[in-house]
């Protein structure tokens, strides 16, 4: 939670001294869902053009409501202060300077189309992050010939950095990075990922046909249990994505941060916290 309001948000949320801070609150008002919320969220996957009547909001409304008064307000006491902290609020900014008279495929940067990147840095990062470590951790307890092989390596790490813990050292972690990646291959974060043809699609060796404008959903536990690409699937198993292994892996067959422009806004910043985490 301090991550994210920090890199997306610009403050200085200390969850830690106060678990009742507001940004905590109505963050995790986002993720807390009862029938009428499921309902809701059914209704903009399967009923889009009933949201704009309405007003169902994505992140409820009362947490709608809070992000939207906490970016402004950032915003313009950033544009008028000149302070700058080189985070996504900043980012933004240059963004709508250079780019906010125009439309890039839809996106204005100026608006709500500014605030829902902060929204949606927000809610990748957030949920996602503790999820994954959760499970890496549950496996990293089952598996200990896993855990010592992980350990040894953070240990040598800590003794060629003299105890302290920087980027470059948490980059020089392969292993780790394999474990992180096998959680993410067994405990995807997101269900499925939705995208829309802008053409008409032809499945290959079939008589099926996506047209223009068709929602389509990609299971990801279909993908990443393919024992085409992932023999033995229900083991976990690091190894997996050793460099020998991924390039030798069809890309697309392991996205869980999903592809292409459309990819996960926060997966650097994501795959970092669990690094360090863990």
């Amino acid at each position: 939670m301090d991550v994210i309001g920090s890199t997306a948000y610009g403050l200085d949320v200390n969850s830690f001294k106060d678990p009742d801070a507001e940004f905590c609150k109505y963050g995790k008002m986002i993720f807390q869902h009862d029938t009428i919320r499921g309902l809701e969220v059914l209704a903009m996957f399967f009923l889009p053009s009933i949201v704009r009547w309405t007003r169902i909001k994505i992140f409820g409304r009362e947490p709608t409501i809070f992000m939207r008064k906490v970016f402004w307000e950032t915003l313009t006491h950033r544009m008028e202060s000149g302070i700058k902290r080189n985070d996504l609020i900043d980012i933004l900014l240059e963004l709508k300077k250079s780019h906010g008279d125009q439309d890039y495929y839809g996106f204005k940067f100026d608006g709500d189309d500014l605030i829902s990147q902060a929204g949606s840095f927000f809610s990748a990062g957030f949920e996602t992050s503790s999820t994954t470590t959760a499970f890496t951790l549950y496996e990293l307890a089952l598996q200990s010939d896993i855990q010592n092989t992980l350990r040894k390596e953070i240990v040598e790490a800590l003794d060629k950095s003299g105890g302290k813990i920087t980027y470059d050292m948490i980059m020089s972690l392969p292993y780790l990075d394999m474990v992180i990646n096998e959680t993410m291959r067994m405990y995807p974060s997101l269900p499925f990922l939705n995208r829309m043809p802008n053409e008409t699609y032809k499945v290959p060796n079939s008589d099926l046909l996506i047209e223009k404008g068709t929602p389509v959903y990609i299971p990801m536990l279909g993908l990443h249990y393919d024992p085409e690409y992932f023999p033995n699937p229900d083991k976990f198993d690091p190894q997996r994505f050793n460099e020998e292994n991924k390039r030798n892996r069809p890309s697309c067959v392991y996205i869980p941060f999903g592809e292409g422009p459309r990819m996960c806004i926060g997966e650097e910043i994501n795959f970092d916290d669990k690094v360090i985490l863990i």
